[in-house]
């Protein structure tokens, strides 16, 4: 039996990566992550959650970005890899993420309990 730290770095590792356009945080709103994710996070306080969700922010997200980026959630690191998560800044891999991988991303989330981040 696979343990869900095993699936998340299988998964990790094939979902390609890309540079984005500097000061842009177009992805960064709430998103859900799996209990395993979460481990990896940093805490953050009621009142930085109750404030990043009123700006509809992710509550890691910093004035430079992304301040858990090599951490981040299955569903951050999907999103620009695929047509149907596409950049609006038009941003993409060289390759865009195999559509099995992206499928396995989708079941992992919609088959185990998700927390908001």
């Amino acid at each position: 039996m696979t343990n869900d730290r095993d699936i998340i770095a299988r998964l990790r590792e094939r979902i390609p990566t890309f540079k984005c356009k500097l000061g842009c945080h177009d992805c960064c709103g709430p998103v859900t992550a799996s209990s395993e994710e979460m481990l990896r996070l940093p805490v953050k306080s009621n009142a930085e959650h109750d404030a990043a969700l009123e700006e509809l922010n992710c509550v890691h997200l910093g004035p430079n970005g992304c301040e858990v980026y090599d951490e981040r959630p299955l569903i951050c690191r999907l999103f620009g890899t695929t047509p149907k998560m596409a950049c609006p800044n038009d941003c993409a891999p060289e390759t865009m993420v195999d559509s099995d991988i992206e499928d396995q991303v989708h079941y992992y989330i919609a088959t185990t309990r998700q927390v908001l981040v």
